[in-house]
């Protein structure tokens, strides 16, 4: 992935799907953990 590019909604979805399956597998696991990482982080609401 480029510097700027992150995981989409559904992808993220799907991927969250895939770390709460206790029958997936460790390397879809991991590869699920590493889609969650690039998604893009929500804007904080709020003040301090």
């Amino acid at each position: 992935m480029g510097k700027n590019e992150t995981t989409g909604k559904k992808a993220a979805s799907n991927a969250s799907k895939v770390l709460r399956d206790p029958k997936a597998s460790p390397a879809a696991k991991s590869a699920a953990g590493s889609a969650l990482t690039q998604v893009k982080d929500k804007p904080k609401k709020g003040g301090k």
